[in-house]
């Protein structure tokens, strides 16, 4: 009996025995099937998560931030313990113990499914991590096998805290945020170390469900989790007693439900400059490094230079627009059921309309509810409610009320108040309306290229494109410095007279007969002249003369072109190119003729700090040294290109200067420091130009409509010229400015603008000019230029104040306004004593 029972017991061992063999060597083969060919897990040592790249102004402060995922990488160590025993008690409470898998974890999820409990996963934050890195989130046996031999793996290769630091950095917590760092900033405005007990629990309910946790939207659930994780946290040891019922007791505070401002309201809204530099950025280092490299751009823009731009561009295009005396508002209307409503604002809320507008105040929207005939009302968001609009704000728009709007109109409207600001005493309420006419404004520094300001139009937010970079407009009359670059390189000097006479082209598509603006002809004019009053038959005589391929070689010099046609239309700017070109090429000019390389950024640097780019290339002799002599500064040698000759440069700067005192842009721009510039207008107005500088900054603006069309009375120096008197105003308070620096190797010779004649150091007067000739070019008064051009035979010579005679003669009044006789067949292509006419 004993035998047999001895027996059935072996027999019952052996069986368990075979059967645990068989089922080890099973899951064995299981393992090793799956082992093979599994992602490298040694990598995660190497791991770099994708990290927001931010954009910082000069002082330092962050101006905006770009990211695919916001997250904000904080190493393992640097992570407070408060914040991981919040994730451990929620996640995983025996993560310090495990070796990868928890075995009882395991047992509790299957004991619990088997007696019809919900269905969970008992993954333990090593496996989460290898799903998450490594693997896809698909539920099935092959993953979680996987997952299992993984972190096996993993736990083998990497410290807990450095698993740990993975997994806190990578997870998605909801509001778009990834990893601790950022979701306690989008939450709750803090930094980690800034966390309460109450608020890291709060962070940790959220890896299972990031988006099902919004207190905003489930207030209820969110508490119900967040307290669960506070009591998992005290019986694990993490808080006392009294913290936990503390911790407990309090509610549930986020930014999402309004307790706490945002981080995003201590960014300035999104604007073309910062736009501009993901644009080039983007093309330098590629978009993935961009958007997760964990940049630090310095920004070269000046914020409050910024402002001042988009305000000046802005004002202008408003008034031109109001000059137009039509409405169009946004286009857009809502339902105006929802009037009656609470409804509205939330209709309101989901419209794309332009909220980044503060020109004198923020511009507000609203949706027009009473119309009547003395006042309107309008809904307006943001707290504010229904405010009326009297009938005399409207007076610029032609019509009523009635005839412009309709119940549900989506309109903006502002504060007019006692300060010019949007501050002080309310007015009374105004509409306003985004312009059809569009611009753009660049403004640089001379010497180094640094743009510290530049607007792509009137709001980003209304349209993201960039018209200071991105459309090509015809630069018109402000191309035309370039063609007298050429010429003064190539011997011309600003006595030289250029005759201002008719002209007759021949081209595949027939005759071109070029006019000025003015449909007037004003005979032998010296070249300082023809540049002062934008003569476009001077220009053209002189592209002849020079060569249009060195025009052209000059333009592409400049960077105005990559590569410019050689046609006679494109030396008065008929081919296009963009104002950020035209601004750069302006600021050589300035500087006295080297190089300047624009730039919207100083220095990108990597996430450990190392510089992967400078802009400022020059050389620094005496940085290297601990320290220098008081009152010494480090010594810089520039190793910039020469682009044209500092005479040359000069020579043009002081003719640019007679546009702004006497020419085209007189009266537009009034500086207390010497300033010089172009104005440029298209054929039909489509396009308004003006680019000007002192000595330290060059700015200019254009404006036109996006679909080129005519603007009624349009001209640079009358459109663009206040854009840039406005800003010019601060930027000089701010940066100073003095005369143009004279360069050696010239010397000065009063002579007559109009006449280029040579008169005494001793003359004075109105018509009086000191130019800057070289040394050893005595400039040879009276020789006159034509270009070789035929006149036009049935255009006359002079279109005003001409007066035939008997006596086979004429009296024509010249450009200096004097009346002279002359006979009738004179002609003006031969040499000329002193400029005749």
């Amino acid at each position: 009996m004993l035998r047999f029972i001895l027996s059935f017991f072996g027999t019952i061992f052996s069986w368990i025995t075979t059967g645990l063999f068989l089922v080890a060597i099973v899951i064995g083969g299981i393992f090793w099937m799956y082992g093979r060919d599994l992602p490298n897990h040694e990598a995660l040592a190497q791991y770099q998560p994708p990290t927001i790249s931010r954009i910082y102004s000069g002082e330092g402060r962050i101006i905006d931030e770009f990211a695919k995922e916001r997250r904000l990488y904080t190493p393992p160590e640097e992570i407070p313990d408060l914040v991981k025993n919040a994730f451990i008690s929620a996640e995983d409470k025996n993560f310090y113990k495990h070796h990868g898998y928890d075995l009882r974890g395991m047992a509790s999820a299957a004991l619990t499914a088997a007696r019809g409990g919900p269905l969970r996963g008992a993954s333990t934050i090593t496996q989460q991590v290898m799903k998450n890195f490594l693997l896809d989130g698909s539920r099935s046996a092959e993953r979680k096998i996987k997952e299992l031999i993984l972190a096996t793996r993993l736990e083998q290769t990497l410290t807990k805290d450095q698993i740990l630091g993975l997994y806190l950095n990578e997870i998605d917590l909801g509001v778009r945020s990834f990893g601790v760092t950022a979701a306690a900033q989008s939450y709750f405005n803090k930094s980690l170390s800034e966390l309460a007990p109450e608020e890291a629990a709060f962070l940790a309910i959220h890896p299972k469900a990031p988006y099902s946790y919004n207190p905003a939207k489930n207030y209820d659930g969110a508490l119900e989790r967040r307290n669960y994780v506070l009591r998992e946290m005290y019986e694990n040891g993490y808080l006392s007693q009294e913290d936990y019922e503390t911790a407990r007791a309090k509610p549930i505070k986020t930014v999402q439900t309004g307790d706490y401002p945002s981080y995003r309201e201590s960014l300035p809204p999104r604007d073309y400059f910062t736009d501009e530099i993901r644009r080039q950025l983007s093309k330098d280092f590629g978009e993935e490094e961009f958007f997760e490299g964990g940049l630090s751009i310095r920004a070269t823009m000046d914020p409050e230079m910024q402002t001042v731009a988009a305000h000046s561009l802005q004002r202008r295009l408003e008034e031109l627009d109001r000059s137009r005396g039509s409405w169009h508002g946004t286009g857009k209307t809502i339902d105006p059921a929802t009037l009656d409503t609470d409804a509205w604002l939330a209709a309101l809320g989901a419209l794309q309309v332009a909220r980044d507008i503060s020109l004198d105040g923020t511009w507000y929207v609203g949706a027009v509810n009473e119309i009547g005939d003395a006042s309107m009302t309008v809904m307006v968001e943001d707290g504010i409610g229904e405010v009326t609009v009297p009938r005399e704000d409207i007076k610029w728009i032609k019509g009523s009320f009635r005839d412009n709007f309709t119940r549900g109109d989506v309109v903006h409207i502002r504060r007019m108040t006692t300060g010019n600001d949007g501050e002080g005493d309310l007015i009374r309420w105004s509409l306003r309306q985004v312009p059809e006419v569009e611009g753009a404004f660049v403004a640089m520094d001379v010497n180094t290229g640094r743009v510290i300001a530049m607007q792509g139009g009137f709001s980003y937010e209304h349209s993201v494109f960039n018209r200071a970079t991105q459309a090509t407009r015809q630069p018109g009359s402000s191309f035309k410095p370039f063609v007298y670059a050429a010429a003064l390189d190539s011997g011309f000097t600003p006595a030289t007279i250029i005759v201002d006479a008719p002209i007759e082209v021949n081209t595949p598509q027939g005759v071109w007969r070029p006019k000025n603006a003015s449909n007037k002809f004003y005979g032998p004019t010296p070249l300082r002249t023809g540049i002062e009053q934008s003569r476009n038959l001077m220009t053209i005589r002189l592209a002849q003369e020079v060569g249009m391929d060195t025009v052209a070689r000059y333009a592409e010099r400049f960077g105005v072109y990559d590569h410019m046609g050689q046609y006679l239309a494109s030396a008065l700017g008929a081919e296009e190119t963009t104002v950020f070109k035209m601004v750069s090429a302006y600021a050589m000019f300035a500087n006295g003729g080297e190089r300047v390389e624009p730039t919207l950024v100083d220095r990108v640097q990597d996430r450990y700090g190392r510089t992967i780019y400078r802009h400022d290339a020059r050389i620094c002799e005496d940085c290297d040294m601990a320290s220098l002599d008081p009152g010494v500064a480090p010594k810089i040698v520039s190793n910039r290109e020469r682009m044209i000759n500092a005479i040359t440069a000069y020579q043009l700067t002081s003719m640019m200067q007679g546009v702004v005192q006497r020419g085209t842009a007189a009266g537009r721009v009034n500086l207390p420091v010497p300033v010089a510039g172009k104005t440029g207008t298209t054929n039909d107005g489509k396009d308004a130009w003006f680019i000007g500088f002192t000595s330290n900054i060059v700015a200019g603006c254009y404006i036109g409509y996006d679909t080129p069309r005519a603007m009624r009375g349009a001209s640079g120096g009358g459109y663009c010229g206040p854009v840039f008197n406005s800003f010019m105003q601060e930027a000089v308070k701010k940066y100073g400015g003095g005369k143009f620096k004279v360069p050696p190797g010239g010397h000065f010779i009063k002579i007559d603008r109009f006449t280029g004649a040579r008169l005494s150091d001793s003359a004075s007067g109105p018509n009086v000019v000191a130019e800057y000739f070289r040394d050893g070019e005595e400039p040879i008064f009276g020789l006159m230029y034509d270009g070789g051009f035929a006149m036009g035979a049935d255009l006359p010579l002079f279109s005003a104040g001409e007066r035939d005679s008997e006596d086979g003669t004429r009296e024509v009044q010249t450009s200096t306004g004097r009346t002279i006789t002359v006979p009738e067949k004179a002609t003006i292509n031969s040499l000329s004593s002193g400029g005749l006419y």
